[in-house]
């Protein structure tokens, strides 16, 4: 079995291309489980797989976070994997792929940067304060294509000198609370500067802070942009992988797209040989 390891901004993943490999799908949450785990296998936050198109788009990306479940989309792994796309001539320098929460639309900037156009908001909650450990704290609440994939924007001033360790109590509280029916991305953020901010988010299906969270990143500008606080035009994100960048599309009080533009990294190719992965 071929894989590829990639990373975006510090989102890393493991893809597999299953038009070569014809691995049955029911296999694939194992697959994730047993190669993602950090130090016994490869090591990744999320494992991707490249299948047949179904609606007519270039190819299509199924995607499982680490701990197998399937995640809806995943914008730093849509990023890779157009990328691939591109280099393994599954698409040109501007593609469409299709994704369980809709279709992701991306473009090749030069080698080793894309922007791709998330899927579109489904929800939008501006103020949706949640009580955790003792306090009561402001979130905006997004969810990115249909089936949504939930994210949760909680300022948090001074992010950039607090520590993970100290961070993750209350991110792994958000995540779980009930304020959030599906669970949450959450996304800790500082507005720095005129369209800059840092960002650390905690995934789910990850369960701990990631490098990076590309639809995190989108979720959160986009609320941003709605209260006044960006401007929506290629606001700056640092995150602990890199930076990642953001324009929000209005019209109006519409969102009209929301799009991405990031680093990608081929850390890796070759064959897997973990004797721990049964098939």
């Amino acid at each position: 079995m071929r894989f590829t390891k990639m990373s975006g901004a510090g989102n890393d993943f493991i893809l597999l291309n299953n038009l070569t490999e014809h691995i049955d799908h029911a296999l694939f949450p194992s697959i994730a489980r047993t190669l993602c785990r950090r130090h016994l296998s490869i090591g990744a936050d999320g494992l991707m797989v490249v299948e047949s198109p179904l609606r007519g788009g270039d190819y299509r990306m199924l995607f499982y976070n680490a701990d197998g479940s399937a995640g809806e989309m995943c914008g730093n792994g849509a990023r890779c994997i157009c990328r691939y796309g591109c280099e393994n001539g599954l698409a040109g320098e501007t593609q469409t792929v299709e994704t369980p929460s809709g279709v992701v639309t991306g473009r090749r900037i030069d080698r080793r940067n894309y922007r791709i156009r998330l899927t579109d908001p489904s929800v939008v909650d501006l103020s949706r304060p949640v009580g955790a450990l003792g306090r009561l704290w402001p979130c905006s609440y997004i969810e990115l294509g249909n089936p949504g994939l939930p994210h949760a924007a909680v300022p948090y001033p001074g992010l950039s000198g607090v520590s993970m360790d100290s961070l993750r109590p209350l991110g792994r509280a958000l995540r779980h609370h009930p304020a959030f029916p599906k669970g949450a991305n959450i996304n800790f953020y500082d507005v720095t500067g005129p369209d800059q901010l840092t960002e650390l988010t905690y995934e789910r299906g990850v369960e701990d802070f990631t490098y990076a969270c590309g639809t995190g990143t989108g979720s959160t500008v986009l609320a941003l942009t709605l209260l006044g606080k960006v401007s929506g035009t290629d606001v700056a994100v640092s995150v602990p992988g890199g930076e990642l960048r953001v324009t929000i599309d209005r019209d109006g009080d519409a969102v009209k797209a929301i799009w991405l533009t990031g680093p990608t990294n081929i850390v890796c190719e070759g064959e897997v040989r973990d004797e721990d992965l049964t098939l």
